[in-house]
This record gives structure tokens, sequence and C-alpha cells, in this order.
């Protein structure tokens, strides 16, 4: 039985990937602040950079997804700082940790983001080769991924995930859109997002754990990205609310979320060809049957 080490295994993701994991026999552990209640768990304080050593001896996998939410709050230099620290401080406590271990895990796969590309590539299609963008996002991405690819210098098989906008009944992006009382695309609406089912995205985690072949960056998307216009109309229509076709003007969004206004007001428009010519297949190709799924009662 492998034994497989999450970091942030409380969020959505994580869960979804625990669930997963031990439904497949694999045994799992979170490392946390502190003891998690019906899930065996090891403690690590990022800012004093401790980790419960034996956490590493007993991982046969490390998948590391911990990090400050980058939607949650307003974008305030101390908020910034945070989603920054909690990404580049975390991953560096792992490679430290590891860089001692006696026994060292076989496979390193972290989380990462399509911020790498920018908070808007306009309509080209872009791909694990594309440069890298310039705004806040992006230099959060770079640094974040440039600590976690050290841990390739210690002859661990390493894996980056960069994560689109993950479709989940239980909160996320979703959630987010469909709080208004009625729902209306952002700014101009032609946006276009990259989007992918939690269940798909769990599923491609163990398949870079399992394919052994797997090593480097991934774009972990749905092979069919929508507008924002689109994806609000099917998944008010989804859901049961009203949809307005007017959109949210950006000065508005600007006034409201700062900064942070950028990252719905842009888009991308990403390719996954990457991981399926490896092999992966998707359950949720379409938007519709994905929202489907997700709103089912």
């Amino acid at each position: 039985m492998q034994t497989i080490l999450i970091t942030g295994g409380s969020g959505l993701i994580g869960q979804q990937i625990t669930s997963l994991l031990e439904k497949k026999g694999y045994q799992v552990a979170w490392l946390s602040r502190s003891a998690q209640s019906g899930q065996k768990s090891f403690i690590w304080n990022i800012e004093k950079q401790e980790i419960d050593p034996e956490a590493i001896e007993w991982a046969d996998a490390i998948i590391h997804l911990a990090g400050a939410g980058v939607a949650e709050k307003r974008w305030t230099p101390e908020r910034k700082k945070l989603i920054l620290e909690s990404r580049t401080q975390s991953t560096q406590l792992l490679y430290n940790a590891l860089k001692k271990a006696e026994n060292r895990p076989n496979t390193f796969i972290s989380a990462s983001a399509v911020g790498y590309y920018g908070f808007n590539t306009g309509t080209s299609l872009v791909d694990e080769n594309s440069p890298a963008g310039t705004d806040f996002l992006a230099e959060v991405v770079k640094a974040w991924e440039n600590e976690v690819k050290k841990m390739e210098s210690l002859n661990i098989r390493t894996v980056l995930l960069r994560i689109g906008i993950v479709l989940d009944a239980e909160g996320g992006a979703l959630g987010e859109m469909l709080k208004p009382p009625v729902a209306a695309p952002l700014g101009s609406g032609d946006q276009w997002m990259s989007w992918i089912h939690i269940e798909d995205l769990a599923r491609m985690f163990v398949f870079a754990l399992e394919k052994t072949t797997l090593q480097g960056v991934y774009n972990a998307v749905s092979p069919n990205p929508a507008t924002n216009q689109q994806l609000t109309q099917e998944a008010a229509n989804a859901k049961g609310k009203t949809y307005i076709g007017i959109g949210v003007p950006g000065f508005a969004l600007k006034l409201v979320l700062g900064e942070m206004a950028a990252m719905v007001l842009g888009g991308n428009r990403v390719s996954c060809q990457k991981i399926q010519k490896a092999g992966f297949q998707f359950e949720f190709y379409e938007l519709s049957a994905a929202l489907k799924d997700i709103f089912r009662s």
C-alpha cells in the first residue's frame, strides 16, 4: 500500500483527491497546522519552518496543494505577501525537509495555476511552452514553480499541474459567480475561461501519481474552454437561476475588487493536449455535461 502525504488536504481539491485515493486503496495523511479529526495527519508550521520529520519518512509520495486563497480577499499589500509566501515558503520547508531525509518520497506532485500565463492572453491558445505573464499572479506562479522544481535536484520525480477554473458545487468559482440575486457576465463576457470539473482534476492528480513516466509541467484544464458569458449563462441555467445578458461594468468591478478585478476581466484559452497525449482521459469534455453533473439534484 502506498502512502500519500497531502498539504492543503482539507480544501475542496484536497478532500476530493483524498477520497479518490482512499477508494483506490492508498493510505493518506494530511500535513496540517493542527491535528485533523478523522484523518491521519502530521504537523507543520510554515512561518517557523518546522515540520514533523516522520511525515517525510512515512510518505511514498507528496501532493502539494497548500496556499492562501487568491480570490478570497481584496489584494492589500499584506494579502499579496501572504498569497506569495504561503506557496514559496511552504515549498521551501518541504524541500529542506526532503534534503535532510534518509528515506525520501519518490514522487512530488504540486498544484500550480494557469495564472502563469498572465491575466489576459486574449484568444490565442496557450500551452506549456507559452511565455509567462508579468502581472502579480504570474510572478507568484513563477516563484512557486521555481521552488517546486528544486525537488528535481533531489532525484524526485516532479510534476506540476497548472490548474484552471475549478468547477464544483461546494464553492470556488461557481459559488462566487452565482452568489448575486441574478447571474450576469463580467465585463464584456468575451474573455476565455479555461475550466475543469473537480472530479477530473482529482483524477488528474492520481494519474500523475500513478503514471511514473510523467514529469514536468502540464495544464489541468478541460479540452473545451468557454467564454465568461457562456459559462455564466450555462451555470445559471443548470442551477435554475435568473440570467441577464448585461455585463457587470469593468469600472464597477475595479471599484469593488481593486487590482483583483484584472483576474476576472481578463482570461486565458489554455490547451490540455499535453496531458491528453500522455494518456489522461477526461470524463467531462463539455461544459454543459460538467454543469449538469455538478448541479444534479
